[in-house]
């Protein structure tokens, strides 16, 4: 087992995707030290953070105990659960076929449920005009999606089997359910996993991570310019 004497340095928002990176850290036990990234004042764009995080997108991290004793940083949060999971053997597998099982849903997360429940978030929270077509083209497709985890978990407790990165990776993205348009009782399969992780010692805490910074964006014009006004620049 890793033993981490320096903390892994956590460039962070309380947002689905910073709640992956705490989740795993707070399971482990790794030792990790705060670094907030305000992304409603634009701190992304800040020349020393897009330096670890090119896409200007948090969450990132730097961990000092890298490969070969060398510092790496890392950004994408899917590729830093699997760094992780690496460094530390917990929570991915590896075996190869269960590590597939892991990463086929890792990917279905990173490529599917975080963007279209995003995307139903903003048409249906922050979009300064109602466009009914795209507000019930993200509802829909964040229901099949629902539809697609409750299938799986149907005969499973988790999503790979065993809990891994990508029940971690999921949960922060079905927590908004009902801004997403969505009722868990009618994914009852799902409504127990969601239960049970929400439940979990580690996950509360990690989740409470940053939450007196939290606002609400649907009422910050200042913030919505600067995360929904983007372009190369």
């Amino acid at each position: 087992m890793t033993i981490q004497t320096m903390p892994i340095e956590l460039h962070y928002w309380p947002t689905p995707n910073g709640w992956k990176i705490t989740i795993y850290l707070e399971e482990t036990g790794l030792p990790y030290s705060l670094h907030y990234v305000n992304i409603g004042k634009g701190e992304q764009f800040e020349p020393s953070f897009l330096k670890i995080a090119p896409n200007n997108r948090m969450p990132a991290i730097i961990d000092p105990e890298g490969p070969d004793g060398r510092p790496i940083s890392v950004f994408e949060s899917g590729a830093i659960l699997q760094y992780l999971g690496r460094k530390t053997g917990r929570f991915y597998p590896t075996d190869e076929r269960a590590r597939v099982e892991v990463d086929q849903w890792l990917f279905w997360q990173m490529g599917g449920l975080g963007p279209m429940a995003g995307q139903a978030h903003h048409f249906r929270q922050y979009a300064p005009e109602k466009v009914p077509y795209a507000i019930e083209r993200y509802t829909n497709e964040v229901n099949r999606l629902y539809g697609v985890m409750n299938r799986r978990l149907a005969d499973r407790e988790f999503l790979a089997g065993d809990y891994s990165i990508a029940d971690m990776a999921s949960v922060g993205w079905v927590k908004p359910y009902k801004n997403q348009g969505q009722d868990l009782e009618d994914f009852p399969h799902l409504k127990r996993w969601f239960e049970t992780i929400m439940a979990r010692p580690a996950v509360i805490r990690a989740l409470e991570v940053g939450q007196e910074h939290r606002r609400n964006i649907a009422e910050d014009k200042e913030a919505q310019k600067v995360l929904f006004g983007q372009r190369a620049r």
